[in-house]
């Protein structure tokens, strides 16, 4: 019989200290007010100081020697080196999940899309992203590709930081609603080489619109 494993608190303050980051409700740049925190969840200082460690280990709060634990903030240049390299893995993993999909595999992932497209027209930014994560991990599961699901999954805690950014901007969500419906397309066609084009360049809109947004954010400052 297989042992159940038991996470430990620390585990589980991180985990529910990164929804909140991915939600927008502690905002890039922002300090980590550890005693508030402390007091919502109930929780001693010691776990949440053990938690925020593994944020940081991840590249979700940066730690500053007496000042404190602040939710990291992504440069141009951090998404100059990330986004390129995300789009390759997740184009390939697109390319993978195209080749090995089943029946089975496939009405989930449609399931899946079918949400996307209820929370984009609803306009619900936060539920869509949410899809968004559930669709894109299916993906790295589908392709069937553990060493490749590690690498993907390393990155995608970072870029999440930015990711969710881009779609308050204009268009961009019923852009990305095209896209995710280009992708599925070539999925179920089982066409490896159109689903990886597909999320390349899904990848390099996203990378785009955000660089859009903090060149203005810059200029605005700088006004």
């Amino acid at each position: 019989m297989s042992m159940i494993k038991r996470r430990v608190l620390y585990e589980e303050v991180a985990e529910i200290i990164a929804r909140m980051i991915y939600s927008s409700e502690l905002e890039p740049g922002q300090w980590i007010d550890e005693m508030q925190l402390c007091a919502d969840l109930g929780i001693s200082r010691t776990p949440l100081r053990e938690a925020l460690k593994v944020l940081a280990s991840d590249g979700l709060v940066e730690l500053i020697t007496r000042r404190g634990a602040y939710v990291k903030t992504i440069s141009p240049d951090e998404l100059d080196e990330l986004f390129p390299i995300v789009a390759l893995l997740e184009g390939f993993c697109a390319q993978l999940a195209a080749e090995n999909i089943t029946s089975e595999e496939l009405v989930k992932l449609k399931h899946i899309h079918s949400n996307l497209e209820r929370h984009a027209a609803a306009k619900d930014i936060v539920l869509y992203y949410e899809e968004n994560i559930l669709f894109h991990d299916a993906l790295k599961d589908i392709s069937q590709n553990s060493r490749l699901q590690r690498l993907t999954l390393d990155l995608s805690r970072v870029i999440r930081l930015a990711r969710q950014q881009q779609l308050k901007l204009g268009a961009r969500l019923q852009q990305s609603l095209q896209e995710h419906r280009d992708i599925l397309s070539a999925i179920e066609a089982k066409d490896g080489e159109s689903a990886n084009q597909a999320m390349s360049l899904h990848i390099d809109n996203q990378y785009a619109a955000l660089k859009n947004q903090l060149v203005g954010a810059d200029k605005n400052e700088m006004d």
